[in-house]
């Protein structure tokens, strides 16, 4: 809360050792103006009031506080720190405005993520700094500009509030990861999907993460097993040299080996038929690379978690009837949907989806 200008209101007037007692009444009778802060007179408080209390609630007070002694006093006026983005910018935007204020807000380590619509345009620093007053820990605010690019999946962004800072540290679920926004992929948005695929992953398993990015599914899982082998792949530079630290942070050097390059050509040349199970986290390319997470598994077969976009109606349907289609032109089967769900919305009627498979 801050303090603002004071004002003149009547207070109750009454010994510091009673001010506990008073307060629990007060608050019962809803006489208590909390709208001011407490002010205080050598050994006495002066505790600010809605309104003078009616005789039967005079009679009340008076059973545990003694006589009342009632007079004005001017004290500090408070005002609440408004908890949304929209309560911080009722005086400043228009109801149309207002309306078209993001309800979600990506938030990593100390950096929030914002995507403005048009009609905010001209507003952007007022939006920055509401978020900052409204998320405490948060330092720096960036707006996405343009698309995400395909092959790295970066984005441009512009720092409409704070510190001109892109890099971070993020908590999830108990790891840690060191990211610069600005130069690689990260999205706190699927940070249930880091742990859930986590999960499913046995003991001794081998697993092949094709694109890894700073490594959160390479991390949560060495972080839950004891013993498992995990090939991290990518072909951005900066996102190896993230891994690299992300895994040192996290203490599982010994579980984790990073592979730099395109994940077709490392499959081919190192991993071919080592993996039991295959993540594919690139969902605008993923089916271009169906062929290479097949080469991957063990001839007897795995498990592929497959991220892609699919569109409306009917979204989880069409990604399972193009993979099924991509996995029979690599030779191989889905004998089976282990699970399946639409993780997040990307555009109007387009989502991000997962597929757990089991390929034979």
């Amino acid at each position: 809360m801050n303090e603002v200008a004071g004002a003149d209101v009547l207070c109750l007037r009454l010994d510091k050792r009673k001010g506990e007692s008073a307060l629990r009444l007060l608050r019962g009778l809803q006489l208590l103006n909390t709208g001011f802060k407490i002010g205080h007179d050598d050994d006495q408080l002066l505790i600010p009031l809605i309104r003078p209390p009616s005789e039967p609630e005079r009679s009340a007070l008076e059973v545990d506080l003694g006589h009342l002694r009632m007079n004005r006093v001017t004290l500090t006026r408070v005002s609440h720190k408004p908890r949304t983005i929209i309560e911080a910018l009722k005086d400043q935007l228009a109801p149309h405005q207002l309306a078209s204020l993001p309800r979600s807000i990506d938030i990593i380590g100390e950096i929030a993520i914002v995507e403005l619509p048009e009609e905010l345009h001209g507003y952007e620093k007022a939006v920055g700094a509401a978020i900052l007053e409204t998320n405490r820990n948060v330092r720096t605010v960036l707006q996405k500009v343009g698309p995400v690019s395909t092959e790295k999946r970066l984005r441009h962004f512009h720092v409409i509030a704070g510190a001109d800072v892109t890099e971070t540290t993020y908590r999830e679920h108990g790891c840690l990861f060191r990211v610069d926004v600005a130069k690689v992929y990260f999205s706190p948005r699927l940070s249930f999907e880091h742990e859930r695929v986590a999960g499913q992953v046995g003991e001794n398993e081998t697993v092949v993460d094709m694109f890894t990015g700073v490594g959160p599914f390479a991390i949560h899982i060495a972080k839950r097993r004891r013993n498992v082998h995990i090939y991290a792949i990518d072909m951005n530079e900066d996102a190896i040299k993230y891994v690299r630290d992300n895994i040192r942070l996290n203490c599982v050097e010994d579980k984790v080996v990073i592979m730099k390059g395109d994940a077709r050509t490392v499959i081919e040349k190192h991993l071919s038929g080592k993996a039991d199970r295959v993540i594919m986290n690139l969902p605008a390319r993923a089916s271009e690379y169906v062929d290479a997470a097949c080469l991957a598994l063990k001839p007897s077969g795995g498990v592929i978690h497959y991220y892609t976009f699919g569109e409306d109606p009917d979204p989880l349907e069409k990604a399972k009837g193009k993979l099924s289609e991509a996995l029979l032109r690599a030779g191989r089967k889905l004998e089976k949907v282990l699970y399946s769900r639409i993780v997040k919305g990307i555009a109007p009627h387009e989502w991000l989806c997962v597929l757990d498979i089991l390929v034979r």
